[in-house]
């Protein structure tokens, strides 16, 4: 051996074994290690605590079942099949002063899927980034306008009784919190009044962050718990206030009037199977599995293709694949802004967007959107992973809707 060694010009020597420090857990960040303790892995709270930043959206964002419990809405009954008419994107579209092409748009506006339909034809369908046909993207608050949908078929049931019945006549549980005396309409159009300034500093956690931590994060509590305990702030029906603290309540009333079901149990009856999806949706839940409820203020997961369901229905006047899910008249009234002076550039419906000219979109954190146009007949999902607060990709896509939906296939 030692005359091996002197041919290689290797030399021996005796061999420390020095025993390495054990290694240890991932350390939860100090915010996610205070208050109550979490029974989700740290690894996974880290993941969820991450799961929005910049360089790893592109992929949380249609992997949101690899990081949360979820329940399912399966998918039943004849697939909705929408015709093609395949076009390249052969339009420009202006912002800032500079035309672009519109597809620069995809890489400019960090798009993961982008699909448009043209008189309910698909003329575009792409998917970037490792993403195909049965990938399930995150709609965060798309998810809200799915609630609307699930209310007007409530309120068309009679589980609901009137808009303008108070919340507490349903959800007793919120006496004596901001929500008592509030209607459910007020809570639709975000006008509830209640204290829940929807700001997500998470180094300086307040109300909004805090139970995102504690719901989402670390499945402690359930997200609409806290509107037991919001303070009223202003009249109710005065203010707009966007928060989702009012959908999570919208959604515990369908859970309520549901007749013993679950929100998924109830969306799948009235929305997925009959839409004609193709495959599964599913919400993300909230709070310890097995007791946690939908995240159905922002945590559905779709296809592209059927989040384009979704707002060819809408544009279909409520029916798709021959059914009627949602009455004309709620899609009318959902989709006009609740203030005759928000027609335009923006407002806000009953849990709907409003963009001037009879055109409306369900929006969703970072760059989601179901962009509906019932002049030009024009539906434009566009699946995003923007950087956290970057509002000139908004901006940008906003101007490429617009031309979109003036644009006409040839």
């Amino acid at each position: 051996m030692k005359n091996l060694a002197r041919r290689v010009g290797l030399a021996l020597a005796p061999i420390a074994i020095v025993a390495a420090p054990a290694l240890a857990q991932q350390e939860l960040p100090p915010v996610l290690a205070s208050g109550a303790k979490s029974d989700v892995a740290p690894a996974v709270q880290i993941l969820r605590w991450h799961m929005n930043d910049a360089d790893v959206a592109s992929l949380t964002f249609r992997s949101m079942d690899a990081l949360f419990t979820t329940r399912s809405a399966p998918r039943s009954g004849p697939i909705w099949q929408l015709p093609r008419n395949d076009k390249p994107l052969d339009f420009s579209y202006a912002y800032k002063g500079t035309t672009y092409k519109a597809d620069d748009l995809l890489e400019r506006t960090y798009t993961n899927a982008l699909l448009v339909m043209k008189d309910g034809k698909i003329v575009t369908e792409i998917y970037r980034n490792n993403s195909n046909e049965q990938t399930r993207f995150m709609g965060w608050s798309m998810t809200k306008s799915l609630t609307s949908i699930l209310i007007g078929s409530a309120l068309a049931e009679g589980r609901i009784k009137s808009l303008d019945d108070r919340i507490t006549a349903y959800l007793p549980e919120l006496k004596g919190s901001g929500y008592e005396g509030v209607s459910i309409r007020h809570i639709l159009q975000m006008r509830s009044g209640v204290d829940y300034e929807e700001r997500y500093d998470f180094a300086n956690p307040g109300i909004a962050a805090t139970n995102h931590i504690n719901a989402l994060v670390k499945n402690v509590s359930r997200f609409a718990d806290m509107a037991r305990h919001v303070k009223r702030l202003h009249t109710p029906g005065t203010v707009f206030q966007y928060k989702t603290i009012d959908t999570a309540v919208l959604g515990w009333l369908i859970e309520r009037v549901s007749g013993g079901d679950t929100i998924a149990g109830y969306a799948t009856k009235h929305l997925w199977e009959p839409l004609g999806a193709e495959r599964d949706g599913f919400f993300i839940m909230d709070g310890p599995p097995g007791v946690g409820r939908e995240f159905n203020g922002a945590g559905y997961n779709a296809t592209l293709r059927d989040w384009a369901r979704v707002g060819q229905m809408m544009l279909d006047g409520g029916k798709a694949n021959g059914k009627q899910i949602v009455s004309a008249a709620w899609v009318a009234e959902s989709t006009r802004p609740t203030d005759p002076k928000e027609a335009g550039p923006m407002g806000y419906g009953y849990q709907w967007w409003t963009l001037g000219g009879g055109s409306y979109s369900a929006i969703g954190l970072q760059g989601q959107y179901v962009f509906v146009d019932p002049a030009s007949r024009t539906v434009v999902v566009k699946l995003s992973y923007f950087p956290p607060a970057n509002m000139s990709a908004d901006e940008e896509t906003a101007a490429f809707l617009k031309a979109a939906a003036a644009w006409t296939p040839r």
